[in-house]
């Protein structure tokens, strides 16, 4: 699933709005936090755990 990472007032300008995808198990599940923190990939394969709130699933339109 890809995801648009918000950002807050203390994340870097270079995250702020930018697309990164959901880091996932060999069951295929997202690997999530105890606190709803969440792992996620961004662009040139940088990791990073994010606040799960601050994030925004993107959903593509498909024509049935």
């Amino acid at each position: 699933m890809e995801y648009l990472y918000l950002g807050d007032r203390n994340t870097d300008d270079l995250l702020k709005k930018t697309w990164c995808k959901a880091v996932r198990r060999q069951d295929g599940k997202c690997i999530r936090g105890r606190n709803g923190s969440m792992l996620v990939q961004f662009e040139g394969d940088k990791k990073s755990v994010v606040v799960g709130r601050l994030l925004r699933k993107i959903t593509l339109n498909r024509q049935q």
